[in-house]
């Protein structure tokens, strides 16, 4: 193997075929590389991505090879370039095992070093370009086309990608693909596998900052913090070591899906100081108040805050109970705005059923006085509720009907059998006793909009509604999250019970305690709560999972949407 050469003033690279470095003959591949970076770096693009080699000097079967021999080769020609996100960083420290992972770059004082040559002369731009495979900015400019750094009909591969990942999202399709297909539907993979294929495709900064970002929503959906975070952090070095365009609407996302983290994680004071952070500040305030997007998830998610803050005060301090559920509904009636001023049809159908709930939940805990809740008794309420919810599922419908999760089913459940007053721990007899609404009922207290409830994704009793939505997430239809899966055996469960249904009862329960350990401290009191104070001594007794602390208070599950 050839000694490393001493860091000489200049290295000379000739273009013309064989080409060489210093006047030695050189790998092609090795010398593209290094003539891109350095063509990258007088060019501000500052990196050559794994994607910019493919097609010109490997595939995807040999890229690790390519560029293994190439930092060889630049270490023989006393070259030091770099790797990764991290520009400034000095090569001699950085990790060599991620080095194949790329992006490559030359340090400023490298790059100076180096002379482009054609047939011992100076290259000119137009010359380089056509030794990398590029058109020169004179020519675009020249020929009345637009410049590098704008939109390239290539990127339409790259958009199309995204956009099968948020479809396959929207559909449930988070991780698995859509179990069953037709032929020649290709509903394509998942969202999580969408989104990475269009990180291959990205070919900008902004681009690849935005896969990051798509990847931590799925993550946060998906309810895995931790590898949200992670994406999270890469989305932070992204924007802070480049100058990308759409900076500030990522760093306001960047701010909500952190707290989202924090919210899902039950973490409410650090969720509402990132998203109060978020509004104070000079820039990201500035994003929030104009763009839609921005301030519906915003909205939406301090809404969410403060609604589990309400319900958990009001049995001790009701005035401030009450001040938080005036506050959590006048968000979410911002965050419906939003919703609509964005034309995102699943965005407002999410607040909205969201709202419903709310106003229930607040009732049922005794703060119906309030401004956005003109009091005129249970029924009422309960009415208002439905109608919102049923307002959700009516715009589900309108965004092709794939956008349904399973909160719509489970709170109309819950308000359902919220109708009975049971006693706790009651005998199989008084429990099938109680008269929770039927699906009939609800329809009707959903008034003009009861057209939302089709036969098709509402059968006739809740057992059903419960198990066709159960069916879907074992078949891989859709892919609910834990928090869905886990109030979809639980209610599923109640019903079965409610039919005399024993077995498929504790089938239900016993599926609903091996999921229980996903789930937060707080969510998974609630569950094993309602279980033990809820559902039949006998069913308690055939599948009980352990007691609750005697001091502990029931509180409703957050709904994550």
């Amino acid at each position: 193997m050839p000694k490393p050469a001493p860091h000489a003033d200049h290295v000379s690279i000739e273009l013309t075929s064989p080409q060489s470095v210093n006047g030695r003959r050189a790998a092609f591949q090795s010398l593209w590389l290094l003539v891109r970076m350095q063509h990258a770096h007088e060019a501000d693009a500052g990196v050559v991505r794994l994607a910019d080699l493919r097609g010109e000097v490997s595939d995807a079967s040999t890229l690790r090879m390519v560029v293994s021999r190439a930092f060889r080769d630049f270490k023989t020609w006393g070259i030091d370039a770099g790797w990764g996100e991290d520009t400034q960083r000095e090569p001699r420290f950085l990790n060599a095992e991620r080095r194949s992972q790329g992006p490559f770059w030359l340090p400023a004082a490298e790059a100076k070093r180096v002379r482009v040559l054609v047939q011992g002369r100076a290259a000119t731009a137009a010359e380089i370009a056509s030794f990398l495979g590029l058109r020169s900015r004179r020519h675009q400019q020249a020929a009345g086309s637009p410049p590098p750094d704008a939109v390239h009909l290539q990127d339409a591969a790259f958009w199309k990608q995204l956009v099968a990942s948020q479809q396959a999202a929207r559909q449930g399709r988070l991780m698995a693909p859509v179990a069953g297909e037709k032929p020649g539907e290709n509903l394509g993979g998942s969202a999580l596998e969408s989104i990475r294929l269009a990180g291959t495709l990205a070919a900008t900064d902004f681009q690849r900052a935005l896969v990051t970002l798509n990847e931590a929503m799925l993550w946060r959906r998906l309810g895995d913090n931790e590898q949200a975070r992670r994406r999270l952090q890469a989305l932070k070095k992204q924007r802070l070591a480049h100058h990308v365009a759409g900076s500030d609407y990522l760093g306001a996302m960047e701010c909500i899906v952190s707290a989202w983290c924090a919210y899902t994680a039950r973490d409410l004071p650090l969720a509402q100081s990132l998203l109060s952070g978020m509004a104070e500040d000079a820039v990201r305030g500035l994003v929030l108040r104009h763009h839609p997007d921005v301030r519906f998830e915003w909205c939406n998610l301090w809404a969410l805050a403060c609604r589990s803050r309400a319900l958990t005060l009001s049995a001790d301090d009701k005035p401030a109970a009450a001040a938080l559920a005036e506050e959590s509904l006048q968000r979410f009636g911002e965050a419906l705005a939003a919703a609509f001023e964005s034309h995102s049809f699943d965005a407002a159908q999410h607040v909205a059923a969201n709202m419903g709930m709310a106003a229930w939940l607040f009732d049922r805990v005794g703060l119906s006085d309030l401004p956005a809740l003109a009091h005129d008794g249970n029924t009422d309420t309960t009415r208002r509720a439905v109608q919102w919810i049923a307002f959700s599922e009516w715009l589900c419908g309108h965004t092709d009907g794939q956008g349904r999760s399973a909160w719509n089913a489970i709170y109309l459940m819950r308000i359902a059998r919220g109708h009975c007053r049971p006693e706790q721990q009651p005998t199989l007899a008084q429990f099938r006793a109680q008269k929770p609404l039927d699906p009939t009922a609800i329809s009707k207290l959903a008034g003009p909009l009861a057209d939302a409830f089709d036969a098709t994704n509402w059968p006739a009793r809740w057992v059903q509604v419960a198990q066709a939505r159960l069916a879907d997430h074992q078949a891989g239809r859709r892919r609910y999250p834990g928090l869905q899966h886990c109030s979809l055996l639980f209610e599923h469960a109640w019903y079965a019970a409610h039919a005399g249904d024993l077995k498929a009862a504790e089938q239900s329960l016993a599926l609903l305690r091996e999921a229980l350990p996903q789930l937060v401290p707080s969510d998974r009191a609630y569950f094993t709560e309602s279980w033990n104070d809820t559902l039949p001594a006998e069913l308690v007794l055939e599948a009980k999972p352990p007691r609750r602390p005697a001091a502990r208070r029931k509180a409703a599950p957050r709904a994550v949407r």
